[in-house]
């Protein structure tokens, strides 16, 4: 069977009962390479179908890489004759131009560096615009003029608060036994058993209860802040705050960090609390009685190593709130954003109250408090 056919008015392709039988690679392979032998002064290509048995996706891919095989030729190609069918699925694909092949050339080192160095830069510049904007809703909170649901404060106090004291009740009771077990363990050695109480007493007030509960708090809390503001963003309620001219800082963002910054403290004080409970329970079997500990307690500590922890309470709180609804407010329209967003949030809010905690360690031992 002669597949391709030269004539002085060019080529024609036969397309009869037999071409697209079992036999179809090799016609297709035999076609391919007598275009690819022929220039294009021998006129067009053109198609005559005479008894083609069926009309499938499968065939129109085959006279489409004939087509586009003779394009790259420089031919001129008609395929008006075909099958109405297989003519409007090659009209479609030719009028998508071919995908170019990826570049999967890596970037030099100075190249990755300064693409980082962008977003690091971009990501910074996004922050302090969400800062200068908090900062700026709780002016308008102080003059009375900010908007948001007072229910919404509320709640959000309450599961602040009230919500978190059993996860912060038992990871305080817990870090107060382990350091009270490996201070007693070590100061046993040099008979010196009863100042565990003050390694306790001055780990808890001045490090420990503020850092927990700030941790504790950047993963509940803050992954819940991201959360529920990136389930907004997915839904698009916080486009529609802002169509009805509603700040979503103010009506998202404020009470949740309120809320945040007046629990801190109050949540620090009862870690406080629980981790010197932690200590007595280990006190207790080493022989040092209710008494002796609350009277060594009381002598190593003072108002100032207290105040030092609530003092950071106030700053980790802010970190913990700001993290949570900044990245959700940044989270993309999809449910695996929203984790994303959630999961960012507890990593930048606990990075942040390390950091944080070291800087405030340095000032505090220049200042010699």
């Amino acid at each position: 069977m002669q597949l391709l056919s030269v004539s002085g008015c060019g080529r024609r392709l036969e397309l009869g009962s037999g071409w697209n039988g079992p036999g179809l690679a090799d016609n297709l392979e035999k076609i391919l390479a007598q275009i690819s032998s022929t220039g294009k002064e021998s006129g067009p290509l053109t198609f005559s179908e005479n008894g083609l048995d069926r009309h499938d996706a499968l065939v129109a891919s085959s006279i489409l890489e004939i087509i586009r095989a003779a394009q790259a030729q420089g031919l001129e190609v008609q395929f008006e004759t075909l099958p109405d069918s297989i003519r409007k699925l090659i009209g479609l694909a030719l009028a998508v131009p071919p995908r170019e092949p990826e570049s999967h050339q890596r970037d030099n080192l100075f190249t990755v560096i300064g693409k980082k160095s962008l977003r690091i830069l971009q990501g910074s510049r996004h922050f302090f615009e969400f800062a200068g904007e908090l900062t700026y809703s709780f002016g308008r909170l102080v003059r009375g003029k900010a908007r948001f649901r007072r229910e919404d404060f509320w709640l959000t106090l309450q599961s602040c608060g009230v919500g978190a004291l059993p996860i912060v009740a038992l990871i305080s009771i817990l870090v107060g036994v382990i350091l009270g077990f490996v201070g007693a363990v070590q100061l046993r050695k040099f008979g010196a058993t009863i100042y565990m109480i003050d390694l306790v007493g001055l780990a808890v007030a001045r490090e420990l209860g503020c850092i927990m509960a700030g941790i504790i708090m950047s993963g509940r809390t803050g992954a819940a802040f991201a959360a529920q503001i990136g389930s907004m963003n997915v839904n698009q309620e916080v486009d529609a705050l802002e169509t009805l001219g509603i700040s979503p800082m103010e009506f998202l963002v404020l009470p949740r960090a309120l809320s945040m910054i007046l629990m801190m403290p109050l949540l620090t004080l009862f870690a406080d609390a629980l981790g010197f409970f932690g200590g007595f329970i280990v006190a207790l079997p080493m022989g040092i009685s209710p008494g002796e500990f609350w009277y060594q307690l009381t002598e190593s500590l003072s108002l100032q190593h207290i105040s030092i922890g609530i003092l950071k309470s106030f700053f980790f709180g802010i970190i913990v709130a700001s993290a949570g609804c900044y990245y959700g407010l940044r989270s993309g329209r999809s449910s695996s954003a929203v984790g994303e967003a959630a999961t960012k949030a507890v990593v930048a809010g606990i990075t942040w109250i390390i950091v944080l905690d070291a800087a405030f360690a340095f000032v505090l031992e220049a200042m010699g408090w």
